[in-house]
């Protein structure tokens, strides 16, 4: 079987499992769900030692840290992803939601009904995770998935994915609503970006050549998870002890992530107060600083920092990288903010509640936060159970996507007879 007849045979299977999939009742899906984490926790060391061999060839062949982290499964990941499961569960069921109920004046009774949204495409680089969170997020909105992991997870994949069916074949489900292409032949994705009568929705997550490169080659609806290049900005008004806490876990938690800060903003009134022992903590943590020529006078070469360039500003390092600028106030933030950051998640740290309503206001990002950490952009933090990707699109979801994000709405109207 060549790889275009067998992505073929993949969405077929798919498109007649999606309608098996709007069928399936809140009880069948739940319960299909737990089948899957079962398995995942019976078998355990299976996927650690799969991913071990993943991890090996992986760092054989140079891929860089923060990649490695992203691969990276042991036991706690796994009871992670196992809790993600169960907080799906949990969750409300969006399929036939009814909302926006009107009577019109003919007497016709008019509403929206929420219902999934077809056959998805993800498409993801290194985070094995992902293949279980797109798994549980599209089995409980009612859709089919077909699961496109990067070559270098392929054995933490196919362990996981074998998981999966085992748990769809316990349950009362059609094990095609889920799928892996079992392939690391890079013309799968080349055929699944042509395949527009069979799959509804790409969900690519990974770098941004990848999502440029799906967004350009592409006819089928994207759902875009681009780069996130996070900020967080002390305002001269902040609790500055507040403030170096957010600033060091939003940067020091976790270097590998999509909504760890890349950028710290400091207003000019407090930057002596604040980043002499702020610099110094970072530095403590290994975190490299690039930093404005106003930000390096402040330091006085006591702490190690390069100038920073341009390009810096733009930059998601996904390292222990930081860059760091001096602004003359919320005007100034918000203006860089609005020039260099993606869309993602920005957060301010102040006392003002005029300035941060006015932060919430003017940032145009996925999720602007008040005095907390950047790092909780997060569907699982949001209470969404998991994330399929944070999309910094406009249409038709923003932010973390969990199962209301992958279900759309149709009109459902009921009449007595009445005509036009």
């Amino acid at each position: 079987m060549t790889v275009q007849e067998y992505m073929l045979s993949l969405g077929v299977t798919a498109k007649a499992a999606a309608a098996a999939a709007r069928r399936a009742s809140t009880e069948e899906k739940n319960a299909a769900l737990l089948e899957i984490a079962r398995a995942i926790r019976t078998h355990t060391d299976v996927i650690v030692a799969a991913n071990k061999v993943d991890l090996e060839r992986a760092a054989a062949a140079g891929l860089d840290s923060a990649s490695l982290d992203r691969l990276a499964l042991n036991e706690l990941a796994l009871e992670n992803i196992i809790s993600g499961i169960e907080q799906i569960v949990a969750l409300p069921d969006p399929v036939g939601q009814m909302s926006d109920r009107v009577i019109r004046p003919n007497g016709l009774k008019i509403s929206k009904m929420r219902v999934p949204i077809g056959v998805i495409g993800m498409i993801y680089e290194s985070r094995p995770n992902v293949t279980i969170d797109a798994a549980g997020l599209c089995l409980k909105s009612g859709n089919a998935v077909i699961l496109r992991g990067g070559s270098e997870s392929i054995e933490s994949n196919r362990a996981l994915y074998r998981c999966i069916y085992e748990g769809l074949e316990n349950s009362a489900l059609d094990t095609g609503i889920i799928q892996l292409v079992d392939t690391v032949d890079r013309q799968a994705v080349g055929e699944l970006l042509t395949m527009s009568g069979y799959v509804d929705l790409i969900i690519p997550r990974g770098g941004k050549g990848l999502i440029q490169r799906i967004s350009a080659e592409t006819k089928i609806a994207v759902l875009k998870h681009l780069d996130g290049v996070c900020h967080v900005f002390i305002d001269a008004e902040a609790d500055l002890g507040m403030a170096h806490t957010i600033a060091m876990n939003a940067k020091t938690q976790r270097y590998a992530t999509c909504n760890t800060m890349e950028t710290l903003l400091v207003d000019r009134e407090v930057a002596n107060c604040v980043l002499p022992d702020l610099a110094k903590a970072l530095s403590a943590e290994g975190v490299e600083l690039r930093v404005c020529q106003e930000t390096a006078t402040i330091l006085n070469g006591e702490i190690a920092c390069i100038e920073a360039t341009d390009a810096d500003w733009r930059e998601e390092y996904n390292a222990p990288i930081l860059s760091i600028k001096i602004c003359s106030g919320l005007d100034d933030a918000i203006d860089h903010i609005s020039t260099f950051g993606s869309n993602h998640t920005d957060s301010i740290v102040t006392e003002n509640v005029s300035k941060a309503d006015r932060f919430l206001r003017e940032i145009d990002s996925s999720s602007v936060m008040v005095n907390t950490s950047t790092r909780f952009a997060d569907g699982f933090e949001y209470g969404l159970g998991a994330e399929i990707g944070i999309s910094t699109d406009k249409l038709h979801a923003r932010g973390p996507v969990g199962l209301e994000g992958l279900t759309s709405q149709k009109f459902i109207v009921h009449g007595e007879g009445q005509i036009r």
